[in-house]
Protein backbone atom coordinates (compact mmCIF):
# COMPACT_ATOMS: atom_id res chain seq x y z
CA UNK A 1 0.00 0.00 0.00
CA UNK A 2 1.28 3.45 -0.98
CA UNK A 3 1.12 5.68 2.13
CA UNK A 4 -1.15 3.11 3.77
CA UNK A 5 -4.18 3.60 1.49
CA UNK A 6 -5.81 0.62 -0.19
CA UNK A 7 -6.86 0.50 -3.84
CA UNK A 8 -10.47 0.93 -2.75
CA UNK A 9 -9.58 4.01 -0.67
CA UNK A 10 -7.56 5.58 -3.49
CA UNK A 11 -10.37 4.96 -5.96
CA UNK A 12 -12.76 6.52 -3.48
CA UNK A 13 -10.64 9.67 -3.21
CA UNK A 14 -10.66 9.97 -7.00
CA UNK A 15 -14.40 9.39 -7.18
CA UNK A 16 -15.10 12.13 -4.64
CA UNK A 17 -12.42 14.69 -5.47
CA UNK A 18 -11.47 13.93 -9.10
CA UNK A 19 -7.84 14.49 -8.21
CA UNK A 20 -4.96 12.38 -6.92
CA UNK A 21 -1.22 12.73 -6.52
CA UNK A 22 1.16 10.94 -8.93
CA UNK A 23 2.07 8.27 -6.36
CA UNK A 24 -1.60 7.37 -5.95
CA UNK A 25 -2.11 7.16 -9.71
CA UNK A 26 0.95 4.91 -10.06
CA UNK A 27 -0.38 2.70 -7.29
CA UNK A 28 -3.72 2.32 -9.10
CA UNK A 29 -1.92 1.57 -12.37
CA UNK A 30 0.21 -1.19 -10.85
CA UNK A 31 -1.79 -2.73 -7.99
CA UNK A 32 -2.83 -6.39 -8.41
CA UNK A 33 -6.48 -5.56 -7.73
CA UNK A 34 -8.27 -3.27 -10.22
CA UNK A 35 -11.99 -4.01 -9.79
CA UNK A 36 -12.60 -1.16 -7.28
CA UNK A 37 -11.12 1.21 -9.87
CA UNK A 38 -13.40 -0.11 -12.62
CA UNK A 39 -16.49 0.17 -10.43
CA UNK A 40 -15.67 3.74 -9.41
CA UNK A 41 -15.05 4.81 -13.01
CA UNK A 42 -18.30 3.24 -14.17
CA UNK A 43 -20.26 5.05 -11.44
CA UNK A 44 -18.68 8.38 -12.38
CA UNK A 45 -19.36 7.72 -16.07
CA UNK A 46 -23.03 6.98 -15.33
CA UNK A 47 -23.38 10.09 -13.16
CA UNK A 48 -21.48 12.49 -15.43
CA UNK A 49 -22.34 11.46 -18.99
CA UNK A 50 -25.11 8.91 -18.55
CA UNK A 51 -25.91 5.77 -20.52
CA UNK A 52 -25.52 7.32 -23.97
CA UNK A 53 -22.70 6.11 -26.22
CA UNK A 54 -21.91 8.51 -29.03
CA UNK A 55 -21.04 7.00 -32.41
CA UNK A 56 -18.57 9.00 -34.51
CA UNK A 57 -18.23 8.04 -38.17
CA UNK A 58 -14.53 7.80 -39.04
CA UNK A 59 -13.32 8.51 -42.58
CA UNK A 60 -9.59 7.90 -43.15
CA UNK A 61 -9.12 10.01 -46.27
CA UNK A 62 -5.34 9.85 -46.87
CA UNK A 63 -2.54 7.56 -45.71
CA UNK A 64 0.26 9.85 -46.85
CA UNK A 65 2.31 11.27 -43.97
CA UNK A 66 5.30 13.57 -43.72
CA UNK A 67 6.15 12.20 -40.27
CA UNK A 68 8.49 9.37 -39.33
CA UNK A 69 7.05 8.30 -35.97
CA UNK A 70 8.69 5.03 -34.98
CA UNK A 71 5.44 3.26 -34.02
CA UNK A 72 3.22 4.22 -36.95
CA UNK A 73 2.63 2.16 -40.08
CA UNK A 74 1.90 5.33 -42.07
CA UNK A 75 5.38 6.78 -41.43
CA UNK A 76 6.96 8.38 -44.49
CA UNK A 77 9.74 5.80 -44.58
CA UNK A 78 7.41 2.78 -44.75
CA UNK A 79 7.59 1.71 -48.40
CA UNK A 80 5.64 -1.50 -47.81
CA UNK A 81 2.25 0.18 -47.99
CA UNK A 82 0.42 1.52 -51.04
CA UNK A 83 -0.54 5.14 -50.61
CA UNK A 84 -3.90 6.71 -51.42
CA UNK A 85 -5.76 9.99 -51.24
CA UNK A 86 -9.54 10.30 -51.46
CA UNK A 87 -10.84 13.10 -53.63
CA UNK A 88 -12.98 15.78 -51.98
CA UNK A 89 -15.97 14.33 -53.83
CA UNK A 90 -15.27 10.85 -52.44
CA UNK A 91 -14.92 12.22 -48.91
CA UNK A 92 -18.23 14.07 -49.11
CA UNK A 93 -20.04 11.09 -50.66
CA UNK A 94 -18.70 8.76 -47.94
CA UNK A 95 -19.80 11.21 -45.25
CA UNK A 96 -23.27 11.37 -46.81
CA UNK A 97 -23.54 7.58 -46.57
CA UNK A 98 -22.53 7.69 -42.90
CA UNK A 99 -25.11 10.37 -42.16
CA UNK A 100 -27.75 8.23 -43.89
CA UNK A 101 -26.94 5.52 -41.32
CA UNK A 102 -27.85 7.96 -38.54
CA UNK A 103 -24.42 9.22 -37.41
CA UNK A 104 -24.26 12.75 -35.98
CA UNK A 105 -20.48 13.25 -35.99
CA UNK A 106 -18.03 12.76 -38.86
CA UNK A 107 -14.33 12.40 -38.07
CA UNK A 108 -11.94 13.17 -40.93
CA UNK A 109 -8.56 11.58 -40.26
CA UNK A 110 -5.36 11.37 -42.27
CA UNK A 111 -1.63 11.23 -41.93
CA UNK A 112 0.12 14.60 -41.80
CA UNK A 113 -0.55 15.13 -45.50
CA UNK A 114 -0.11 18.67 -46.84
CA UNK A 115 -1.46 17.79 -50.29
CA UNK A 116 -4.93 19.21 -49.66
CA UNK A 117 -5.06 22.99 -49.76
CA UNK A 118 -6.61 25.09 -47.02
CA UNK A 119 -9.36 26.04 -49.48
CA UNK A 120 -10.13 22.38 -50.28
CA UNK A 121 -10.23 21.36 -46.62
CA UNK A 122 -12.51 24.29 -45.74
CA UNK A 123 -14.85 23.40 -48.61
CA UNK A 124 -15.04 19.78 -47.39
CA UNK A 125 -15.78 20.89 -43.82
CA UNK A 126 -18.45 23.30 -45.05
CA UNK A 127 -20.11 20.58 -47.14
CA UNK A 128 -20.22 18.26 -44.13
CA UNK A 129 -21.70 20.96 -41.89
CA UNK A 130 -24.52 21.29 -44.40
CA UNK A 131 -25.40 17.67 -43.55
CA UNK A 132 -26.26 18.73 -39.97
CA UNK A 133 -23.40 16.93 -38.24
CA UNK A 134 -20.55 17.81 -35.92
CA UNK A 135 -17.20 17.74 -37.72
CA UNK A 136 -14.03 16.49 -36.07
CA UNK A 137 -10.64 16.81 -37.75
CA UNK A 138 -7.56 14.69 -37.11
CA UNK A 139 -4.97 15.94 -39.57
CA UNK A 140 -1.96 16.77 -37.42
CA UNK A 141 0.05 19.91 -36.87
CA UNK A 142 -0.86 22.94 -39.00
CA UNK A 143 -0.23 26.69 -38.76
CA UNK A 144 -2.59 28.62 -36.51
CA UNK A 145 -4.02 30.39 -39.57
CA UNK A 146 -5.13 27.04 -41.05
CA UNK A 147 -6.68 25.89 -37.78
CA UNK A 148 -8.54 29.22 -37.62
CA UNK A 149 -9.80 28.94 -41.21
CA UNK A 150 -11.08 25.42 -40.62
CA UNK A 151 -12.85 26.60 -37.47
CA UNK A 152 -14.53 29.39 -39.43
CA UNK A 153 -15.58 26.82 -42.05
CA UNK A 154 -17.45 24.96 -39.31
CA UNK A 155 -15.08 22.40 -37.77
CA UNK A 156 -16.15 21.69 -34.19
CA UNK A 157 -13.47 19.41 -32.77
CA UNK A 158 -9.85 18.51 -33.35
CA UNK A 159 -7.99 15.35 -32.33
CA UNK A 160 -4.24 15.70 -31.83
CA UNK A 161 -2.78 12.82 -29.85
CA UNK A 162 0.47 13.49 -28.06
CA UNK A 163 1.06 9.71 -27.53
CA UNK A 164 3.37 10.48 -24.58
CA UNK A 165 3.73 13.65 -22.54
CA UNK A 166 7.27 12.65 -21.54
CA UNK A 167 9.47 14.95 -23.60
CA UNK A 168 12.45 12.59 -23.75
CA UNK A 169 10.35 9.62 -24.88
CA UNK A 170 8.41 11.81 -27.32
CA UNK A 171 11.64 13.05 -28.89
CA UNK A 172 13.01 9.52 -29.18
CA UNK A 173 9.88 8.25 -30.97
CA UNK A 174 9.22 11.29 -33.20
CA UNK A 175 12.36 12.15 -35.19
CA UNK A 176 12.20 15.58 -36.78
CA UNK A 177 9.23 16.66 -34.67
CA UNK A 178 9.05 19.12 -31.78
CA UNK A 179 7.46 18.24 -28.47
CA UNK A 180 7.01 21.95 -27.74
CA UNK A 181 5.18 22.48 -31.02
CA UNK A 182 2.86 19.55 -30.31
CA UNK A 183 1.89 21.01 -26.96
CA UNK A 184 1.62 24.52 -28.41
CA UNK A 185 -0.69 23.23 -31.16
CA UNK A 186 -3.05 21.75 -28.56
CA UNK A 187 -3.27 25.05 -26.68
CA UNK A 188 -3.72 26.95 -29.96
CA UNK A 189 -6.68 24.75 -30.89
CA UNK A 190 -8.18 25.33 -27.47
CA UNK A 191 -7.70 29.08 -27.81
CA UNK A 192 -9.51 29.01 -31.17
CA UNK A 193 -12.57 27.42 -29.59
CA UNK A 194 -12.27 23.82 -30.72
CA UNK A 195 -13.25 20.95 -28.51
CA UNK A 196 -9.84 19.33 -28.28
CA UNK A 197 -8.96 15.68 -28.11
CA UNK A 198 -5.64 14.09 -27.31
CA UNK A 199 -4.41 10.82 -25.84
CA UNK A 200 -1.60 8.35 -25.54
CA UNK A 201 -0.37 4.94 -26.57
CA UNK A 202 -0.01 2.50 -23.68
CA UNK A 203 2.82 -0.01 -23.73
CA UNK A 204 5.40 1.93 -25.74
CA UNK A 205 9.00 0.69 -25.35
CA UNK A 206 10.63 2.64 -22.53
CA UNK A 207 7.33 3.85 -21.06
CA UNK A 208 6.89 3.58 -17.28
CA UNK A 209 3.88 3.79 -14.93
CA UNK A 210 5.22 7.15 -13.77
CA UNK A 211 5.09 8.41 -17.36
CA UNK A 212 1.53 7.19 -17.74
CA UNK A 213 0.50 8.94 -14.53
CA UNK A 214 2.12 12.12 -15.87
CA UNK A 215 0.13 11.72 -19.11
CA UNK A 216 -3.11 11.72 -17.13
CA UNK A 217 -2.12 14.85 -15.23
CA UNK A 218 -1.09 16.50 -18.51
CA UNK A 219 -4.56 15.80 -19.95
CA UNK A 220 -6.20 17.23 -16.83
CA UNK A 221 -4.08 20.38 -16.87
CA UNK A 222 -4.89 20.85 -20.57
CA UNK A 223 -8.59 20.38 -19.73
CA UNK A 224 -8.98 18.19 -22.81
CA UNK A 225 -12.52 17.49 -23.97
CA UNK A 226 -11.76 14.09 -25.47
CA UNK A 227 -9.18 11.46 -24.48
CA UNK A 228 -8.30 8.50 -26.70
CA UNK A 229 -6.03 5.75 -25.41
CA UNK A 230 -5.15 2.40 -26.86
CA UNK A 231 -2.51 -0.31 -26.70
CA UNK A 232 0.69 0.09 -28.71
CA UNK A 233 0.42 -2.36 -31.62
CA UNK A 234 3.75 -2.93 -33.45
CA UNK A 235 3.37 -2.22 -37.18
CA UNK A 236 5.32 -3.86 -40.02
CA UNK A 237 7.75 -1.56 -41.78
CA UNK A 238 8.52 0.50 -38.66
CA UNK A 239 11.55 0.61 -36.34
CA UNK A 240 9.39 -0.89 -33.56
CA UNK A 241 8.02 -3.75 -35.67
CA UNK A 242 9.72 -6.33 -33.44
CA UNK A 243 8.84 -4.72 -30.12
CA UNK A 244 6.43 -6.21 -27.60
CA UNK A 245 2.97 -4.70 -27.91
CA UNK A 246 0.93 -3.08 -25.18
CA UNK A 247 -1.55 -5.04 -23.06
CA UNK A 248 -5.25 -4.49 -22.58
CA UNK A 249 -5.49 -4.10 -18.80
CA UNK A 250 -3.14 -1.10 -18.49
CA UNK A 251 -5.23 0.65 -21.16
CA UNK A 252 -8.42 -0.06 -19.20
CA UNK A 253 -6.85 1.27 -16.01
CA UNK A 254 -5.75 4.43 -17.82
CA UNK A 255 -9.29 4.88 -19.13
CA UNK A 256 -10.77 4.45 -15.67
CA UNK A 257 -8.33 6.96 -14.19
CA UNK A 258 -9.04 9.46 -16.98
CA UNK A 259 -12.79 9.19 -16.30
CA UNK A 260 -12.25 9.69 -12.57
CA UNK A 261 -9.91 12.65 -13.04
CA UNK A 262 -12.04 14.31 -15.74
CA UNK A 263 -15.64 13.15 -15.22
CA UNK A 264 -17.27 14.93 -18.18
CA UNK A 265 -14.82 14.00 -20.94
CA UNK A 266 -15.78 12.07 -24.03
CA UNK A 267 -13.67 8.93 -24.26
CA UNK A 268 -13.76 6.22 -26.92
CA UNK A 269 -13.35 2.52 -26.57
CA UNK A 270 -10.76 2.63 -29.34
CA UNK A 271 -10.49 0.45 -32.42
CA UNK A 272 -6.99 -0.57 -31.30
CA UNK A 273 -8.50 -1.93 -28.08
CA UNK A 274 -10.98 -4.00 -30.09
CA UNK A 275 -8.14 -5.29 -32.29
CA UNK A 276 -6.18 -6.42 -29.25
CA UNK A 277 -9.22 -7.98 -27.56
CA UNK A 278 -12.37 -9.29 -29.24
CA UNK A 279 -14.35 -7.88 -26.30
CA UNK A 280 -12.48 -4.58 -26.42
CA UNK A 281 -15.56 -2.43 -26.98
CA UNK A 282 -17.43 -4.10 -24.11
CA UNK A 283 -14.48 -3.76 -21.77
CA UNK A 284 -13.77 -0.17 -22.72
CA UNK A 285 -17.39 0.82 -22.13
CA UNK A 286 -17.30 -0.90 -18.74
CA UNK A 287 -14.15 1.01 -17.70
CA UNK A 288 -15.40 4.53 -18.40
CA UNK A 289 -15.75 4.95 -22.18
CA UNK A 290 -18.79 6.61 -23.76
CA UNK A 291 -17.78 6.82 -27.44
CA UNK A 292 -17.18 4.36 -30.31
CA UNK A 293 -15.79 5.41 -33.69
CA UNK A 294 -16.97 2.98 -36.39
CA UNK A 295 -14.99 3.16 -39.63
CA UNK A 296 -17.19 4.46 -42.43
CA UNK A 297 -14.50 4.35 -45.11
CA UNK A 298 -14.60 2.50 -48.39
CA UNK A 299 -13.23 -1.02 -48.34
CA UNK A 300 -10.42 -0.35 -50.84
CA UNK A 301 -9.11 2.46 -48.65
CA UNK A 302 -9.67 1.00 -45.18
CA UNK A 303 -7.24 -1.85 -45.84
CA UNK A 304 -4.56 0.65 -46.91
CA UNK A 305 -4.79 2.80 -43.78
CA UNK A 306 -2.30 0.48 -42.10
CA UNK A 307 -1.50 2.56 -39.03
CA UNK A 308 -1.27 -0.75 -37.12
CA UNK A 309 -2.05 -4.36 -38.10
CA UNK A 310 -5.19 -6.37 -37.41
CA UNK A 311 -7.94 -3.89 -38.28
CA UNK A 312 -11.10 -5.71 -39.29
CA UNK A 313 -12.81 -5.13 -42.62
CA UNK A 314 -16.49 -4.95 -41.72
CA UNK A 315 -19.03 -2.98 -43.83
CA UNK A 316 -20.30 0.17 -42.08
CA UNK A 317 -23.92 -0.95 -41.70
CA UNK A 318 -22.81 -4.29 -40.26
CA UNK A 319 -20.46 -2.53 -37.83
CA UNK A 320 -23.34 -0.46 -36.51
CA UNK A 321 -25.51 -3.54 -36.00
CA UNK A 322 -22.74 -5.21 -33.98
CA UNK A 323 -22.05 -2.09 -31.92
CA UNK A 324 -25.72 -1.57 -31.12
CA UNK A 325 -25.96 -5.19 -29.97
CA UNK A 326 -23.07 -4.55 -27.57
CA UNK A 327 -24.85 -1.47 -26.20
CA UNK A 328 -28.05 -3.42 -25.60
CA UNK A 329 -26.05 -6.10 -23.80
CA UNK A 330 -24.53 -3.48 -21.49
CA UNK A 331 -27.74 -1.54 -20.90
CA UNK A 332 -26.43 1.47 -22.83
CA UNK A 333 -27.99 3.41 -25.69
CA UNK A 334 -26.92 5.28 -28.82
CA UNK A 335 -26.45 8.98 -28.18
CA UNK A 336 -29.03 11.08 -29.96
CA UNK A 337 -27.34 14.47 -30.19
CA UNK A 338 -24.03 15.74 -31.52
CA UNK A 339 -22.26 14.45 -28.42
CA UNK A 340 -20.27 17.48 -27.34
CA UNK A 341 -18.60 17.51 -23.95
CA UNK A 342 -20.99 18.16 -21.12
CA UNK A 343 -19.85 21.23 -19.22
Amino acid sequence: MADGRTVEELAGVLEREHDLDPDGLIRLLTAPEAEPLRRAADRVRAKSVGAEVHLRGLIEFSNYCRGSCYYCGLRAGNHRIRRYRMTPGEIIATARQAVALGLKTIVLQSGEDLFYTEKELCAIVSALKNMDVAVTLSIGERPKSVYAALKRAGADRFLLRIETSNEALYTRLHPGMSYQNRVRSLYTLKELGYEIGTGCLVGLPGQTPAMLAADLLFFKKLDADMIGMGPFLPAPGTPLAGAAGGEVEPVLRMMALARLLMPAINMPATTALSVKDNDGYQKGLSWGANVIMPNMGRREYKRLYAIYPGKRDIPPAEQLVKIKAVLVELGREVGRGYGGRKK
